[in-house]
């Protein structure tokens, strides 16, 4: 089984190295490079989140395949320029496994919680590669919100955050009233401190930001088709209408919901 396990790796590694191949290879491989690859591998690791969401097992094997690949095609570019190798990167993140549960792997028998533990190695390792701020090191190409929500706990973590939610309730409130009164140069500023305020209220309450607002996307989704759907079986073009009886529409989903769920 091992043996196999390493044939497909094996396969998958030369299908590579053969499709970037500067005279042999595929035209459309041989012309990437990180910076174009990079936006793919964002969105195949979305996919792999989306097939998990849908408990898709098939569509999650086969974007598990795909986020790999990703792996596979900067390795191959960073060996291109005698930087690393596929061999390398296991290898690192191995190392870093190892490092990180020493409970495990070491001699470690303090009580602390993994979450405690793991958080005390990153800031280390941080400190290693020169970090001299607590927010250092949280990726720029994260979604905003999730670098928001990111940066939020890193400046708790030295106790830079509110006590309670009340807080953070209020200072929403705040960033509200300041973007009503935005001038057209400072829109953009005042909807950004909204939006970090949100974000941050949101964390208060134990709630991850991206996790809320992708279940909100996916009830306006629900509810949207419902409203075209329902308005079609009546004869009547959703966009036809006018807010009212848009709204109409909004208001029979909701309560039609309400009854499923009672």
């Amino acid at each position: 089984m091992t043996e196999t396990r390493h044939a497909h790796l094996d396969r998958l590694l030369s299908i590579m190295s053969r499709l970037r191949d500067p005279l042999t290879g595929c035209e459309w491989d041989r012309a990437q490079n990180f910076a174009t690859i990079a936006p793919y591998t964002i969105e195949e690791a979305y996919e792999v989140a989306d097939a998990i969401e849908r408990e898709d097992l098939n569509a999650l094997r086969d974007e598990l395949g795909d986020l790999l690949l990703q792996v596979v095609f900067h390795s191959r570019m960073a060996e291109e320029e005698g930087h690393f190798a596929f061999p390398d990167v296991a290898a690192s993140i191995a190392d870093k496994l190892e490092a990180r549960h020493p409970h495990i792997f070491g001699d470690d028998t303090s009580d602390e919680s993994q979450t405690d533990r793991w958080e005390k190695l990153k800031a280390q390792e941080r400190a290693a590669k020169g970090a001299d701020s607590a927010i250092d090191g949280v990726a720029m190409s994260l979604p905003a919100l999730m670098r928001a929500e990111k940066l939020q706990k890193r400046a708790a973590r030295v106790g830079f955050d509110w006590p309670d939610p009340s807080g953070a309730a209020e200072k929403v409130r705040e960033e509200m009233a300041e973007l009503a009164e935005a001038s057209d140069d400072h829109m953009l500023e005042e909807a950004g401190d909204l939006l970090f305020a949100a974000v941050n209220l949101v964390r208060l309450n134990g709630i991850a930001a991206e996790d809320a607002l992708r279940a909100a996307n996916a009830k306006f989704e629900r509810r949207f088709r419902a409203m075209e759907h329902l308005s079609a079986s009546e004869g009547r073009n959703f966009r036809d209408l006018d807010l009212d009886a848009q709204e109409s529409y909004w208001q029979k989903v909701k309560a039609s919901e309400r009854l499923k769920s009672a």
